[in-house]
């Protein structure tokens, strides 16, 4: 079968779903499928994760992929993508994520070319993005289905965006370590995995460690992940004189190592689609710990089971804080939230 994938941007990405999209891509290619991805980054980028090299990549060069965009460049993406899904004439193509499975939807219209959108999103996500949402209801009329990473997360759609929705979860890989250089524990370090910004809420991540690293001198926060509240999460770390205690390190493609190396994980979102990092996570054998009001952490999580769930009440910082303390002081109730989490992701 001949497929089309498109997506925003895969140079230097730091999401989920753009791993995702490359895991997808390279199990179908080794199936035999002729797959194509077709991106707006510049000739010149290439994939931040692995990519199967039987993969076509087509990377139309227009507007900024990491940034929001114009009318004009909206128009011009349009149009760009209609000339190259004719051109292609694939079987199928795949839009990853509203922002190019809209513009798909339009590019697609009249061409006889059935079109699938891949939502890895919640409505939460659209609360402040009301023309968004008027797209994304727009597209749901002109593609053949799309696709959610649960039922919950479709439940919570209209009606008729939900008609046009179906369930595939995300793919969780087997973790993949090299034994030449094998990650070492610590036994004294906190993890979290998420672009830095609002939806993933690290500040609150942070002040809580803030409130338990006197206590546990010996422990630190590692942080993997870029966005746009870099800066003012790193001014916040100095502020709270924790420089040498949290660290913002980047993004990564060799995320196993991160997970091996790691004691205890914290997905500190406010809403997930999936929460793919948590599952990975769990199959590390790491204890995980969110909150119990994020949707798609509360779907993977156990509350005392497969890790804690964390009630916010009316403070999250000092409800995480709380539980983190909790954890720190027993690694004995680490190792058994950490083996049923494994058990219960595989």
């Amino acid at each position: 079968m001949k497929l089309l994938f498109a997506i925003k941007h895969l140079d230097a990405a730091a999401g989920g779903a753009e791993r995702v999209l490359c895991t997808i891509c390279s199990d179908l290619a080794e199936q035999g499928h002729d797959v194509s991805i077709v991106t707006f980054d510049q000739p010149s980028c290439a994939p931040f994760y692995k990519l199967d090299s039987r993969i076509r990549l087509i990377n139309l060069a227009i507007g900024d992929a990491f940034g929001p965009s114009g009318v004009v460049d909206t128009l011009k993406r349009v149009f760009m993508l209609r000339r190259c899904v004719v051109k292609e004439r694939p079987d199928v193509a795949i839009g990853f994520m509203h922002s190019m499975f809209i513009p798909l939807a339009f590019a697609v219209m009249r061409t006889g070319i059935p079109a699938l959108g891949s939502e890895h999103i919640v409505p939460e996500h659209y609360r402040t993005r009301r023309f968004q949402f008027f797209l994304l209801r727009l597209a749901a009329m002109l593609l053949d289905n799309i696709t959610v990473v649960s039922e919950s997360i479709r439940q919570t759609y209209p009606s008729a965006i939900r008609a046009k929705m179906v369930v595939i979860p995300n793919p969780i890989k087997e973790p993949v370590i090299s034994s030449k250089f094998p990650p070492k524990k610590s036994g004294r370090t906190i993890l979290n995995v998420g672009r830095l910004e609002e939806q993933k809420d690290q500040t609150t991540l942070i002040k809580a460690f803030g409130k338990v690293s006197d206590h546990f001198p010996d422990w630190k926060l590692k942080i993997v992940g870029a966005g746009p509240l870099h800066d003012d999460l790193q001014h916040l770390i100095g502020t709270m004189g924790l420089g040498q205690r949290v660290v913002l390190s980047g993004i990564t493609s060799e995320i196993d190592r991160e997970y091996e190396a790691a004691d205890i994980f914290v997905i500190s979102s406010t809403y997930e689609a999936f929460g793919l990092v948590t599952a990975e996570a769990m199959s590390h054998g790491l204890p995980v710990v969110g909150f119990a009001d994020c949707p798609g952490t509360n779907e993977l999580i156990q509350d005392g089971d497969t890790g804690v769930l964390v009630n916010p009440k009316d403070d999250r910082v000092n409800e995480l804080a709380a539980v983190l303390a909790q954890l720190i002081k027993d690694p004995g109730l680490q190792d058994q939230l950490g083996a049923r989490g494994k058990r219960a992701i595989k």
